[in-house]
Formats: structure tokens, sequence, C-alpha cells
């Protein structure tokens, strides 16, 4: 099993670029050997997670040892069919999950409020 090596000296890297990745559009059946197959070919792997919940289904994350194995598997798997879907792989960026998750944090508590005070969006 050979691995694609991207390292050239003093390569730099965008600051986007990080170990971690973000898989989406995955086969629901998808498992844990048929990921660290597909991933694998790309460098050592210290952990994938896949989604099982109803809204994370077809997600997962991918965490490297080393960060240029991870933006080789981002170059050639971007894209790549699995069982007739294309995957989706990016970056994992913490800011941006942490403003879905604030997002849906007011989204519930504008629904409680309304809820609390007898009001609904359509009596504006």
């Amino acid at each position: 099993m050979t691995t694609i090596s991207l390292r050239k000296g003093n390569t730099r890297l965008p600051p986007e670029v990080n170990r971690v990745l973000y898989v989406r559009n995955l086969p629901f059946n998808i498992s844990s050997e048929e990921m660290y197959d597909i991933f694998g070919k790309y460098g050592a792997i210290r952990q994938i997670r896949i989604g099982t919940n109803k809204d994370t289904r077809g997600t997962a994350f991918v965490v490297y040892e080393d960060i240029y194995d991870a933006k080789t598997a981002v170059d050639h798997l971007s894209g790549f069919n699995v069982a007739n879907r294309y995957l989706i792989v990016l970056y994992y960026q913490q800011a941006k999950m942490s403003k879905k998750v604030d997002q849906k944090k007011k989204e519930d508590e504008l629904a409680r409020m309304q809820e609390k005070y007898g009001l609904s969006s359509k009596d504006k």
C-alpha cells in the first residue's frame, strides 16, 4: 500500500487547511472499513466518525495524522463517486460549525418565546 506524498520542502498551506476533514453526501450504508479503504490511501488515519443520527447520516469526520495527507485526500476525493454519490470533502472549520449550532439555538429559543406568549410567525 503506497501513500501519495505532497511534501515539497517548506510548502506553505492556506490557513483553512487542517488535519480534520468533513465529508458529506456519503451513502447511508457505508461501513467504517470502506471509509478506511477510501481515505487510507492518502495517509495514516487517526480517527473516522460516521454520523448515525437522523440529521447526521451521510456525513463523517476523518482525522489524519499529518496535515499534508489531509490536503492530498481533499484534492483527490472531492467529487469522488462512491455508490453513485459524489463525495463532498471539506476541511473542518470550527467557526462555521459553531455558527450553525448557535443559529439552531436561536431558532429554538425564538420558537419557545413565541409559544410562551401565544405568538406565531403568521401573526405579523
